[in-house]
Order: C-alpha cells, then sequence, then structure tokens
C-alpha cells in the first residue's frame, strides 16, 4: 500500500469522497463552522461512511500545509492510475479510442497554474497531461485544491526526455502542436479533430528550444490587445476547448 496523502477543500475533499470513499482513511473538518456546505459537506461523508474527526482551523492547517483550506482535509490513499504513458496509450487503444487528446505542459513550475491546467483538461476531456520530470510542478496539496478535484481524475505522467516523449507520442500517429507567439497559423487554423497532443510553454518563456522542435507544427492565439501572452491554464483552456469544439464536444 502507498503512503498516505493530504487533500484539502470542499472540492478535492468532495471529488474524492464521490469517486473512491473507500481510500479515504479520515476526514478532518473544522466544528466551529456549520455553514451549509459544511453541514452538506459532513452529511456527504456520513454517508459514505468515513471517519470523521473534528479539529481546529490551525491543526487542518498544519496538516495540509496550507491555510486556504476551507475547513476540510484528509488523509488518503494514492489512487492507482496507468502506471506509464505506454500503458494509458495503449489502454485508449485497446478501448477504440481513435483520436486521444493530450496535453503537454513544458516549463510549468507553479503548482497553481498546474492546478488550473488540471482543472481544464478534465473539463475538456482531455486523456492526459505530460510534463517533464526537471522543469515542472509536482502533484502536491496545494496543485489538487487549486485543481478541484482534477488532480484525482486526469492522469499526470513526468517523463525523463520531453523531446524524446513527443517522437514517440508522432510514433503513434499523435500530431504534436506546440503554441508559440510568432506562429503563422493560429489554433483556429487547424485540424485537431484526429489524434493530438496540445504542447504549451511557461508564461513568458513559452517551450523550451529543443521541444518547439519537436513539436510538427506551431499555432498561435491571437492576442489583440497590449499583452503578448496568456497565463499557461487559460491558453491551455483555449486550445483545449477548441479541440473539444472541433469534435462537435
Amino acid at each position: 500500500m502507498s503512503s498516505p496523502k493530504v487533500l484539502f477543500g470542499f472540492h478535492a475533499v468532495g471529488v474524492r469522497l464521490k469517486t473512491a470513499p473507500q481510500s479515504i482513511i479520515e476526514v478532518y473538518y473544522e466544528a466551529t463552522r456549520r455553514d451549509a456546505r459544511m453541514r452538506q459537506f459532513i452529511a456527504r461523508a456520513k454517508e459514505a461512511g468515513v471517519r470523521l474527526i473534528e479539529a481546529d482551523s490551525l491543526r487542518i492547517a498544519k496538516l495540509a500545509g496550507s491555510h486556504g483550506h476551507q475547513g476540510v482535509a484528509a488523509r488518503v490513499q494514492e489512487i492507482p492510475m496507468a502506471k506509464s504513458l505506454d500503458d494509458l496509450l495503449d489502454q485508449l487503444e485497446a478501448d477504440g479510442v481513435e483520436a486521444p487528446l493530450l496535453l503537454v505542459l513544458d516549463g510549468v513550475t507553479d503548482p497553481h497554474n498546474l492546478g488550473a491546467c488540471l482543472r481544464v483538461a478534465d473539463g475538456a476531456g482531455v486523456h492526459a497531461v505530460i510534463a517533464p520530470k526537471d522543469h515542472a510542478a509536482g502533484i502536491s496539496a496545494t496543485v489538487a485544491k487549486v485543481a478541484s478535484g482534477a488532480a484525482e481524475t486526469v492522469p499526470y505522467f513526468m517523463v525523463t526526455n520531453l523531446a524524446r516523449t513527443l517522437n514517440e507520442l508522432k510514433e503513434r500517429n499523435i500530431w504534436c502542436i506546440g503554441t508559440s507567439g510568432d506562429a503563422d497559423k493560429t489554433i483556429y487554423d487547424v485540424d485537431l479533430k484526429g489524434p493530438v497532443a496540445l504542447v504549451l510553454g511557461a508564461e513568458g518563456d513559452g517551450m523550451r528550444q529543443l521541444t518547439r522542435k519537436t513539436c510538427d507544427q506551431l499555432v498561435s492565439i491571437p492576442m489583440k490587445g497590449a499583452v503578448e501572452s496568456l497565463n499557461v491554464s487559460v491558453a491551455s483552456g483555449v486550445c483545449l476547448y477548441e479541440a473539444l469544439r472541433q469534435r462537435g464536444g
């Protein structure tokens, strides 16, 4: 059994209650908070049969490593997802998924940005999010909180060599489309209905040079105002939902 981890915030703990209550070891809640949201949360936790522990805000903050816990935190066991990207892609193929949609993040080290990217990836039905081990944020309690449960539902793979992984995706006929402010075509000019990996870099720096060179195609997001770029989670949303629109979603 893997070592327990901590989730905090109504969304993150609520999604685990909904999807895998048996993996919850115990839920801590702020006993002095008696508003409707907390009452509903406690009722759901009792209905799921999880162990509830009263705690003060400071204890929950220590457990969560954050004061943004909203009065709830949970110790949980990790839910096993596909062990590798290859396993996931093999499973998608076996399940008859003809057009996987992947999000690749190069250099996103801020946990709030990663959490927001995971949240939009979940909303758009992304099959996996991929990032390099040496230039990325890992899944932390803060990421899980910002992701509002999506850290539990979207497979997140940290790979040793991102360029090599992109080449492996291309061998599987997955088209790698990178975003760049100087690209001739926009995200609205390309066909996103087939197997696609959308590759985004961190705000400001963008993709690393090798990542950029490895992409099959570069596209831009139209910018009509004074700012030069969007936050990476917003840019992810623009690109992923254009793919979803084209796919009839």
